[in-house]
Order: C-alpha cells, then structure tokens, then sequence
C-alpha cells in the first residue's frame, strides 16, 4: 500500500503524519509502563490496576493508526493529509467519506481491544 495517496477506507495519512501517531503511541506507551511501575511500586489494590487503561488507550490507538496508515480523526472527520503537518484536505465524494468512518470505527475498536487485553493482564498478575 502506498504511504503518499489517499485510498478510501484504507490510508489517510502521510509520513508526517504517521511519525506523529509513532510519537503518540509511545508516549502512551511511556505513561503506561510509569503507572504498572508505580502501582507495584506502592502495591496498589487490584481495583487501581483498571486505572492502566487510558494510557494503554492512547499508545494502541496511535500504534493502531501508524499500522493501518490511518487516522479515526480524520476519517470521521472526513480528511487526510499527506502533506505537511497541518495541511489537510477534505474528502469530498460521500462514498469515501463513509468508507473512512467505518475504517475509524474498526480502528478505534481494534485499540479498544488491545488497551482491554492488557489491562486485563496488568489486572489479573499477582503482584
């Protein structure tokens, strides 16, 4: 697939773009690895662990985005950008542009999932 052409439902973003959701994926990731190393640091009650998922949610929804090339703002949105950071573009043909939506919902509900695994996982070990 390439990375520089819009492609309905499929890729929405430029390289500038995608270094920006790699950017926002590790910063998730950051912050989540901080909170699992201060909840078993202050051996927090198993209760505290389910607080890991907004920051599992924010690292999966950009490693989600930069995967599949594509942005769940801009396709519910309707637009892309393969320019510079800033320069986006609208998509005007409504097919598209519902081809884009059900590309966002799928990636928010693949990141949904992924943040739920792991908090599952940080939940359910025995520290």
């Amino acid at each position: 697939m390439s990375s520089s052409t819009y492609i309905p439902g499929t890729c929405n973003l430029g390289a500038n773009e995608i270094r920006q959701r790699k950017l926002v994926g590790l910063v998730g990731l950051f912050f989540s690895m901080s909170s699992l190393i201060g909840l078993i640091s202050i051996e927090a009650a198993r209760e505290a662990r389910l607080g890991i998922f907004l920051p599992l949610m924010v690292a999966s929804v950009g490693f989600v985005q930069v995967r599949n090339k594509f942005c769940l703002a801009y396709g519910f949105a309707g637009t892309f950008n393969f320019g510079k950071l800033g320069d986006i573009s609208r998509v005007s043909d409504p097919i598209n542009r519902s081809a884009d939506r059900v590309a966002s919902v799928k990636v928010l509900l693949k990141s949904f999932l992924l943040a739920s695994i792991a908090t599952l996982v940080v939940f359910v070990l025995p520290f």
